[in-house]
């Protein structure tokens, strides 16, 4: 009797001293990181908006993943629940966090030779302001649950 008490106490304390492991094992595996705006398109602006997105940015995101730089782009198109909300929303894939350290220098360096000088970027991102708004930006990750 008093050995399977002990037996008994022995798999309580083992099973007590797994929880806190198990706690801390996460219930997803980490993916990629993905950089997102939400833009709203002005009315009737849609289609001047994406000629005027495409004209740079298909050639930039491009050559950023020739580079390494990101793993992949998408642009989303809907529509918007109410009056405030997003229509289009821009997404561009990294392969993780560490993707992001020096990245503002390359696309800095990038931008320049494909898009041209820093003057003429600023019109371009002005130019845009007459067909769109820009309602926020936000990083995220993808996970996948175990």
């Amino acid at each position: 009797m008093k050995f399977g008490r002990t037996l008994a106490l022995s798999a309580l304390l083992a099973l007590a001293a797994s929880l806190p492991a198990a706690a801390q094992t996460k219930p997803y595996n980490e993916g990629s990181v993905w950089g997102i705006s939400l833009i709203k398109v002005k009315p009737g602006m849609q289609d001047i908006y994406l000629r005027d997105l495409g004209v740079a940015r298909k050639k930039l995101m491009e050559e950023a993943k020739k580079q390494g730089l990101i793993l992949s782009e998408k642009i989303l198109i809907g529509q918007a629940s109410d009056r405030e909300d997003w229509d289009l929303m821009l997404m561009v894939e990294f392969k993780n966090w560490a993707a992001f350290d020096g990245l503002t220098d390359k696309f800095d360096a990038l931008s320049l030779k494909m898009v041209g000088t820093e003057e003429k970027q600023v019109q371009m991102m002005v130019k845009r302001t007459e067909t769109r708004e820009i309602l926020g930006n936000k990083t995220m990750q993808e996970i996948t649950l175990k």
